[in-house]
């Protein structure tokens, strides 16, 4: 299978990865112009720049990048290793490390009135919808005809039913508080790059005090979003998953969530 056709088959899965290309050589190198080398999201490459130290920094640089979500040029002699270089080859290398981002999927966990609402806006804004619930009458394209996934399963099972990266987020509208301590010990495992869950202060509060009693430590529960989305003072189930959706984007494109005018 050529190169070009891994990244198609790549990304019909939805997986993160970095195309890194050979964009000039000269001198002696282990590989010339054109060579090209996946990197994915665990450090696991296919083809190659080039094969020891430079690889290696390649990888590194690739995986910084992925993280990043930015491009960048690389650029390596081959000369003298008491200096750094990475080979003694006597040439010069540069190396274009493009992150390739899979659209982001939305896991609503719970197809409650809110879920649906932001199953609806998550699919407006052109992400990947997964609905997950217990309850198939909610669950199915006839009451949410938006998402792209259904899956009927416990909490605890979704990581076995959904891959799960740093551009998959959750957002649990749940009906209880009971529901999201069972289900998130599981969830904090995972490589999400979100997870929110809805709920009052006081409810959050005695969920908190309830996963800290099942041994979950602080560090994990701290990078649970809850409550969740933004105070826009939300009352309906259409501007409730305003203001997740709002917070999930807030998340996702790294920004402040402060008015424009104050930037």
């Amino acid at each position: 299978m050529s190169i070009y056709q891994q990244i198609a088959s790549i990304e019909k899965t939805g997986e993160a990865f970095v195309f890194c290309t050979i964009v000039s050589s000269s001198g002696s190198t282990p590989r010339h112009e054109g060579s090209k080398m996946l990197v994915f999201s665990d450090g696991k490459i296919s083809g190659t720049v080039g094969g020891g130290l430079i690889e290696h920094l390649v990888i590194e640089e690739a995986l910084k990048a992925l993280k990043e979500r930015k491009n960048k040029i690389l650029k390596y002699s081959l000369v003298n290793p008491e200096k750094g270089d990475p080979g003694i080859c006597g040439g010069q290398v540069e190396v274009y490390v493009e992150p390739i981002i899979p659209k982001l999927t939305l896991v609503v966990v719970g197809a409650g009135h809110v879920g649906k609402q932001v199953a609806h806006l998550g699919k407006w804004l052109d992400y990947r919808v997964v609905i997950t619930d217990e309850r198939p009458e909610f669950c199915n394209p006839v009451y949410i005809p938006e998402a792209d996934e259904y899956i009927i399963c416990p909490i605890s099972e979704i990581p076995q039913l959904v891959k799960i990266n740093p551009f998959t987020f959750l957002v649990l509208t749940t009906k209880s508080s009971s529901v999201d301590v069972e289900g998130l010990p599981v969830l904090l495992e995972t490589e999400t790059g979100y997870i929110g869950v809805i709920g009052s202060k006081r409810r959050w509060e005695l969920t908190k005090k309830e996963l800290l009693d099942k041994g979950i430590t602080k560090e994990k529960i701290d990078k649970i979003h809850s409550p969740m989305g933004l105070e826009l003072n939300a009352e309906t189930p259409q501007e409730i998953a305003l203001s997740i959706i709002a917070e999930v984007m807030m998340v996702a494109n790294a920004s402040s969530g402060k008015m424009m005018k104050s930037n």
